[in-house]
């Protein structure tokens, strides 16, 4: 492949090194990249997010330039069995931490 985009790390990112093609890119948010494409290139990526900048995106969901895919809500009680389900599901979980 030509690019891989590592959420995961690991055996996940050792993995995914390996099916990178000559020239091809592997960009980790994991942290330091510990599996490096054997004639690639590496990447980290790591974002620094302040508050201006996440009332931003609030004001933009608000006004509706930007839609977001939740798959589900749960109370903070339930964080644990919602963050690790025994099914596959689409977009992401939302935890309430107010009642």
């Amino acid at each position: 492949v030509d690019l891989v985009f590592d959420v995961i790390g690991g055996d996940v990112q050792q993995q995914s090194a390996a099916l990178i093609k000559p020239g091809g890119t592997l960009v980790s948010i994991v942290g330091p990249v510990e599996a490096r494409p054997a004639d690639g290139l590496a990447v980290d990526f790591v974002v620094e997010a302040d508050r201006a900048d996440l009332g931003e995106i609030v004001q933009r969901v608000r006004d509706g330039r930007l839609r977001t895919n939740i798959g589900d809500v749960a109370s903070l009680d339930d964080a644990v069995g919602a963050l690790n389900p025994t099914t596959r599901r689409r977009g992401k979980t939302v935890i309430r931490v107010l009642p």
